[in-house]
């Protein structure tokens, strides 16, 4: 595929440096289209050493070649990272002064657009309205990690890590085209997030049409509203402590991205922050009760209510309103009462009553004992708790949590059946799950 890397004047310009490596290492064509800005970070050198092709910033370089309008018509994704808040600006109100502007001018493929700039500037108004902008025309917009920034600063607007900006360019050049122009987007914003959907991704024909194929089926999850729980809860101690588990919340992250690639509407409730896939609307939650009042809100117009959460079952009785002591000369440890949280899978289920609207996923992450297998305990909660399927997975030291591959069980209440998936990418998981509950649909 041909790809351009569009790198705009940042300090995080050196992480573009590895995300190019990956392009390149997955047999993609990478042209990288730096700001003459972004040559102060990383020098043209480099990304010609890299790319194994020259490097422009302007317009007038190889002028024969037209570049400024042959990389945008020619390209199957143009990725701009990082993308600042002035080439934010300059490409939300249509300016073409360099190569980069004129190349997302000309652009008729998927464009995606890594923000990365000072807190301060990313939360901006005017900042916020030129990413809506871009967003209404359906370029995809991977918002900004939490974290360190330059100097010693720290908070949204760092430039998510290259192996998950690559994840998300995947699964646009994996995605099927549809005819040029497309439709106008219908873009759904949450707080301090955005995402277009649904993806813009199109090609001009050439002049002589080419003979056009059957349509593919559309998707069951098509339109439907999919609600996805991600992530560990959080239960506080104290100011500094609190009671949680290891889930990285990456499997609900690639279930949602699995629902929006089939045409779905969704929404993430997440402990984490991660990228979020274009697309989704995000909630962020911390503990067990703010999950819990999430979902059931988001649940009120669901078709699909998918746990994957880890929630906690416990949380501390009472919350210290100072950070809890030792005590100097002794052994002595405090005794932490808990008390159950609720069993928010079990809520969902009983408040949709007899009827199979929502189709309802739960997840078991279990354990083998004396007792009974990981599958046996997996079939004693999918009728404990009533839901339709149970994906059901196996913890413990170095399985599962955290890792970017598993192995699953899924369970159906209608059947004996088991589906065995794996060990494979949490994306090839998410993809056999999404693919049982459209047959429930």
């Amino acid at each position: 595929m041909r790809v351009v890397l569009g790198v705009a004047g940042g300090i995080a310009a050196y992480k573009a440096a590895s995300l190019l490596r990956l392009f390149t290492e997955a047999g993609h064509d990478v042209t990288v289209v730096p700001t003459a800005a972004a040559l102060n970070f990383v020098g043209a050198a480099t990304w010609a050493a890299l790319s194994g092709k020259p490097v422009h910033t302007d317009v007038w370089s190889d002028i024969t070649e037209v570049p400024h309008v042959r990389l945008g018509q020619s390209a199957d994704l143009v990725m701009v990272a990082p993308a600042t808040a002035d080439l934010i600006a300059r490409a939300a109100t249509g300016q073409a002064d360099d190569l980069l502007t004129n190349v997302l001018l000309t652009a008729r493929c998927p464009v995606v657009m890594a923000p990365a700039m000072h807190t301060e500037m990313w939360e901006h108004p005017a900042t916020q309205a030129n990413i809506a902008t871009l967003s209404e025309r359906g370029v995809h917009i991977v918002p900004p990690a939490s974290g360190r920034l330059t100097g010693k600063d720290s908070g949204p607007g760092r430039l998510p890590e290259p192996d998950d900006l690559y994840a998300v360019a995947a699964r646009l050049l994996a995605a099927p085209v549809t005819p040029f122009p497309p439709e106008p987007p219908n873009v759904h914003f949450a707080p301090q997030q955005f995402g277009g959907e649904p993806p813009l991704s199109h090609r001009k024909p050439d002049a002589t049409p080419l003979p056009v194929p059957d349509a593919p089926s559309p998707s069951r999850l098509a339109d439907r509203h999919v609600v996805v729980s991600a992530g560990g809860t959080r239960e506080p101690l104290d100011p500094v402590r609190f009671l949680g588990n290891r889930s990285s919340g990456k499997q609900g992250y690639a279930l949602a991205e699995a629902a929006v690639a089939r045409g779905a509407r969704v929404t993430l409730v997440t402990t984490v922050e991660r990228p979020v896939p274009p697309g989704v609307r995000t909630i962020s939650v911390e503990t067990a009760l703010e999950m819990r009042a999430a979902m059931h809100e988001a649940a009120d117009d669901a078709d699909v209510l998918v746990m994957a959460a880890a929630v906690a079952d416990f949380r501390p009785a009472e919350f210290a309103a100072h950070k809890i002591k030792k005590t100097a000369g002794t052994d002595d440890a405090p005794e932490i009462a808990l008390v159950r949280n609720p069993d928010i899978l079990a809520e969902l289920v009983e408040r949709r009553g007899p009827g199979r609207s929502p189709v309802i996923v739960g997840f078991a992450a279990e354990t083998g004992d004396d007792t009974a297998s990981v599958l046996d305990h997996g079939r004693a909660k999918l009728a404990r708790k009533g839901c339709d399927l149970l994906v059901v997975n196996e913890v413990g030291v170095d399985k599962t949590f955290g890792r970017d591959d598993n192995l699953v069980h899924i369970l159906r209440a209608d059947s004996d059946a088991v589906t065995d998936v794996g060990p494979a990418p949490k994306s090839e998981i998410a993809d056999a799950v999404m693919a049982q509950v459209e047959s429930l649909l």
